[in-house]
């Protein structure tokens, strides 16, 4: 896709934005997500399910079941992907603007 593509897509999905879809697809390495958008669908990788311990795809949410996810990027390739996240600390800075640091992100 042209780069005119990716400017409208990055335009339309910003990164660190919270976007809603529904689970669509299952597969080993995360889920596919119905943006509701013809030209791209979302991913949200396994490792972009929870900020520490284990996910396997047993705990994945069900296909056809809403979600919100925050964009974290995109697979600017034939593939036309917006990569998303649900960990809870990405959530938590799409919804909640702290005026400072959470205390784990203290050093």
């Amino acid at each position: 896709m042209s780069d005119q593509f990716w400017n409208q897509i990055k335009s339309k999905y910003r990164l660190g934005e919270l976007i809603h879809g529904r689970v669509e697809h299952h597969a080993p390495f995360g889920i596919f997500v119905d943006i509701g958008d013809d030209t791209v669908r979302g991913i949200v990788q396994i490792t972009d399910f929870v900020d520490s311990g284990d996910m396997t795809p047993e705990m994945y949410p069900d296909v056809g079941s809403s979600i919100g996810a925050v964009v974290v990027g995109y697979t600017e390739d034939e593939r036309n992907q917006v990569w998303l996240s649900v960990k809870p600390s990405v959530l938590q800075k799409a919804l909640v603007h702290l005026k400072v640091p959470a205390t784990s992100e203290q050093s």
